[in-house]
């Protein structure tokens, strides 16, 4: 005798209610229950529809993410959302065809899937470039621009950063710039770890009472500790203000690493121009104009091992973060967080030293696409055994 999915009484299926979906028949014991019944799998038809334009998803992601690795709550919400779906033997198994609609993994409470879970929460997201014609740094130059209008302005007595060093080509010297030639030498990405917490130190030491502070999510997080903690330093001092600005950041290599990469291809670092990582690629810039491309794997063994268990790709507790994701070629991608953040950037643009608009939908997947990537290993236990 059939059961009615929606009072679960057991019925005659001689029954007048029923309803056909995904090839199979259900019985009702009233109006009431097969309207109900109806009203949800159109629900569950539109979300499948929706889900379609976004990206195919299998059951097979499901298993790998959060089944395998063993930290599946088997709250069944991945089999009460899929007929295909079963608990056996106390975790999720798939018993027919899988449609990749994805419905599974976003009902699933470990999987990350939300824009304020993969990349924080955040008030407008733009793709923006510098105004400023003599600025050429990463992406669109972006950074820089709104440093030095928070110093024309007066908003800050200094700003935290990182420049190359002249004695060894692209290893990274944090400094405490005061003027614009100082944040003009900034310009540009350096894949390798910048210890920018020292000058940052050394800013507030010397009584600099307004500081943006320029550095990835695990030097955001640093100080966003400092600031909130109970015995954090600028919790106690509070004298210093902070403007954090964040960058995207996938991985970070070791200099000696990177410079043994190239040197094996015949490269030298003193005649580097531009480093960047796009598309899963590392690419060098030359100062004859010649480009090289290289695999992110011929850096494996140099990547920080601190990178393997990062799961932040915009620096989520900054004031606004910045990266070359999402916008298109000489464009910054910028998400203005915090209000002071938010004021800040919008009057950079307003006074000419930056151009912005609003950043698309599509672009922004983009974003979000990535920072699923580094946040689902925070779920791969087994891969962090292996390494």
């Amino acid at each position: 005798m059939p059961l009615d999915p929606i009072c679960k009484k057991i019925i005659s299926d001689n029954t007048e209610y029923f309803s056909d979906y995904g090839g199979k028949h259900y019985y009702f014991c009233s109006t009431e229950c097969k309207h109900k019944f109806d009203t949800l799998e159109k629900s569950v038809i539109r979300l499948k529809r929706s889900l379609s334009e976004k990206e195919k998803i299998s059951f097979g992601k499901l298993k790998r993410d959060i089944i395998k690795p063993g930290i599946c709550t088997l709250c069944g919400a991945c089999a009460a959302s899929c007929e295909y779906i079963t608990i056996k033997d106390g975790k999720p198994e798939l018993v027919g065809p899988c449609k990749a609609c994805g419905v599974c993994y976003y009902q699933c409470p470990r999987t990350i899937t939300t824009e304020e879970g993969l990349i924080g929460s955040f008030r407008y997201a733009y793709a923006a470039k510098s105004a400023i014609p003599e600025i050429q740094g990463q992406d669109g130059g972006v950074v820089t621009s709104l440093l030095l209008y928070a110093l024309d302005e007066g908003l800050i007595d200094c700003a935290v950063v990182t420049i190359r060093s002249e004695e060894e080509p692209w290893k990274p010297i944090p400094i405490v710039a005061r003027t614009r030639e100082e944040i003009l030498k900034s310009s540009g990405s350096i894949y390798s770890h910048s210890m920018t917490l020292e000058a940052l130190m050394s800013a507030v030491k010397q009584g600099m009472n307004s500081v943006a502070f320029v550095g990835t999510s695990c030097n955001i997080d640093a100080v966003t500790k400092m600031q909130r903690s109970s015995y954090g330093f600028l919790h106690l001092f509070m004298r210093a203000k902070v403007l954090k600005l964040g960058l995207f950041c996938m991985d970070t290599f070791s200099y000696e690493g990177i410079k043994a990469v190239l040197e094996s291809y015949g490269i030298t670092l003193d005649n580097v121009d531009a480093m960047k990582i796009r598309k899963g690629k590392f690419e060098v810039t030359l100062k004859d104009g010649k480009e090289h491309v290289f695999e992110l794997s011929d850096f494996d063994e140099y990547r920080s091992s601190s990178c393997r268990f990062c799961t932040d790709l915009t620096a989520e507790n900054s004031d606004i973060s910045f990266g070359g994701v999402g916008s298109p070629k000489g464009y910054t991608t910028v998400l203005a967080r915090s209000a002071i953040g938010y004021e800040i950037f919008n009057e950079a643009v307003d006074n000419g030293y930056i151009e912005a608009r609003q950043l698309t939908d599509d672009e922004l997947e983009r974003v979000l696409n990535l920072a699923k990537m580094k946040k689902v290993q925070m779920y791969a236990l087994h891969m962090r055994q292996k390494a």
